[in-house]
């Protein structure tokens, strides 16, 4: 038997209650919450939290010592992280060594371990806001009753009793909520095409596949906060009259794929899913599919084909899903983010969340920053916020005081943004001006040691792999520019090429069946656009301005800075290095295998690639 409405609400109260210190209830109770998100868990926290379970019971602190499991805190360049209450302390970079001075400094005696407290904690997370991200890092993912006590399924409680169909969809339309996966449909638009729909059978999909390279989003919050996205299913299934729902979740998520087991579980034995919801007159049921690693399968067609047991392959639209989605019946699709805000949407009213961020581009966004960046991590911040606050205020600028060279947004979709705008506001209208997407939010940095053309080769080179190859634009088109920018790294590139380049891929932008090849050539012509100077240096002057092209490398000895020690001569695998102490020396570059050896060893730094 489910609980009732009345049990939900007795859970809530009983278990905030329970949890102390972490919530301000002073219980005489420390509490150290670890990460256990991907990353933190590649980076050992697991062996922290071995190791406290061990001190624990050697000094037999049972009853005045919790380790609570949490998800990602967001600052993953310095996991792995633990959080203590009642000081509401921050430690990072903690090695199982550093427990043990955490416990007999902190936990035993009450002095802050002060080295191993973030310097970027307060700039990190001061701008941020966190809604989609709002338990991460702060509940049990494995734990029902601590998302019950933070608020969980109260909006569906409020929806279940209080709302009819009607009146949620229009909430979720009057709030603004955008998806947030991809070009940025509303949702509640979508989800009033599938309740319009005169069928019996109707369907709620999420999409967790995020196949885009460098994006974690959606991992983190399914991994911190799985009873969100299942709340906000449910919701959309009594929204549009669906009774069934798939999360597509791609296998190589496995703490992912775990938690969100575990949170179905919990949610069916608490009668969240299944039979007469929480005692009232609703029926909905989830079930997890695993996707194989298609990035096409983020597509929306595809990936219904593939829940079907079908080749992931897209088909052409219309119809839509929202119309002839899964098994042919209408559809819904959102990923984990979109779902994530819903609940809150849901409790503080559509007024609350079309306050936030900008006239088109409602709430807030979380992006993964990666790449070139000192505070790699998950950031959440309001639609709007600039690039340069982004990347300098949150993410701590760029390591070893490089120069910032440029951004990719949206993945292998979306197009690389120069530093030229780095004081743009970022939201789904901004990017699309500047030839990119927002996409699901991932957001690679680089620096001025990034070559732009081998950049776009990159994600070219991702696409030709990930292609379905149904359609011969993205299929032939996309193979046919890698050959072209292939060639050009490779110093045998013409001006004539940069043209045909660019023809080429406005051509597949045009002839592509779906979105993934309609967008696959923005890296390219993004970068064409910002960054032609660096294409014509390729063409050209059969140089690489960055020195990352290997065939364009050259190394030169500047006459002025070298002492004519000779070591570089002596240190040369291939003996393309001559001259003498007299007279100095110099490098055969049509010899020369690029392999660096040279500028390692000299003492003197007097050897530059690509002078």
């Amino acid at each position: 038997m489910g609980k009732s409405v009345s049990e939900i609400k007795a859970i809530r109260e009983q278990t905030m209650q329970a949890l102390g210190n972490r919530v301000g209830n002073d219980d005489g109770i420390i509490y150290i919450m670890t990460c256990c998100g991907t990353g933190c868990t590649s980076s050992g926290s697991l062996k922290d939290r071995e190791r406290l379970a061990a001190l624990i019971e050697r000094d037999n602190m049972q009853d005045k010592v919790r380790v609570v499991k949490t998800g990602c805190f967001g600052l993953c360049a310095e996991g792995p992280i633990i959080m203590i209450f009642p000081e509401n302390i921050m430690y990072t970079n903690v090695g199982p060594d550093d427990i043990n001075e955490i416990w007999e400094s902190h936990i035993m005696n009450g002095h802050i371990v002060e080295r191993l407290r973030s310097e970027n904690e307060l700039d990190f997370f001061s701008k941020q806001m966190r809604i989609a991200l709002r338990n991460c890092g702060r509940i049990d993912p494995e734990n029902i009753d601590e998302y019950i006590a933070f608020g969980g399924y109260e909006a569906l409680e409020k929806v279940l009793t209080e709302m009819d169909p009607e009146d949620v969809l229009e909430t979720i339309k009057k709030s603004g909520l955008r998806g947030r996966g991809g070009g940025g449909f509303p949702a509640g638009v979508k989800w009033q095409f599938a309740a319009d729909q005169k069928s019996k059978e109707k369907y709620v999909c999420c999409n967790a596949d995020e196949g885009d390279p460098g994006a974690f989003m959606d991992r983190s919050v399914l991994e911190g906060d799985p009873h969100s996205v299942i709340e906000a299913m449910i919701i959309a299934g009594y929204a549009i009259g669906a009774h069934q729902g798939y999360v597509y979740v791609r296998a190589e998520y496995p703490i992912a794929v775990e938690r969100l087991s575990i949170a179905l579980k919990q949610a069916k034995e608490y009668g969240l899913l299944g039979k007469d919801i929480l005692g009232l007159d609703f029926d909905f049921d989830l079930e997890i599919r695993l996707g194989a690693g298609a990035f096409v399968c983020g597509e929306e067609t595809a990936l219904m084909r593939s829940i079907e047991g079908n080749r992931g392959e897209p088909r052409t639209k219309p119809p839509f899903p929202a119309v002839k989605g899964l098994f042919g019946k209408p559809t819904i699709l959102n990923n984990v983010e979109t779902l994530a805000n819903v609940p809150q949407i849901i409790i503080n009213g559509p007024e609350w969340f079309s306050s936030i961020g900008t006239e088109k581009s409602k709430g807030t966004k979380v992006f993964a920053l990666g790449g070139k960046i000192n505070n790699t991590g998950l950031v959440e911040v309001p639609m709007g916020t600039t690039l340069r606050e982004i990347l300098y205020d949150i993410g701590g600028g760029i390591p070893n005081g490089k120069k910032f060279k440029a951004v990719q947004t949206g993945g292998p979709s979306g197009g690389c943004i120069s530093a030229d705008y780095i004081d743009t506001p970022i939201d789904y209208d901004s990017l699309l001006a500047l030839e990119s997407m927002m996409g699901s939010g991932g957001m690679i940095v680089m620096d001025e040691d990034t070559c732009m053309v081998d950049i776009a080769k990159f994600y070219l080179e991702f696409t030709v792999d990930e292609s379905c190859g149904k359609c011969p634009p993205c299929r032939i088109g996309t193979k046919r520019m890698l050959e072209m920018l292939t060639k050009i790294t490779e110093g045998e590139g013409t001006l004539e090429d940069l043209d045909e380049l660019e023809d080429l891929a406005h051509n597949i932008k045009k002839g592509a069946l779906c979105g993934l090849g309609q967008t696959a050539p923005n890296p390219v012509l993004s970068t064409l656009k910002y960054f032609r100077d660096e294409y014509e240096a390729h063409a050209v002057d059969k140089r690489c301005p960055a020195g990352v092209c290997v065939a364009l490398q050259r190394y030169v000895i500047n006459p002025d800075i070298c002492k004519k020690c000779g070591i570089c001569a002596s240190v040369c695998p291939i003996g393309c290095i001559t001259g003498d102490r007299e007279n100095g020396y110099s490098i055969d570059s049509t010899k020369c295998i690029k392999c660096g050896t040279c500028v390692e060893k000299c003492p003197f730094k007097a050897i530059a690639k690509n002078a």
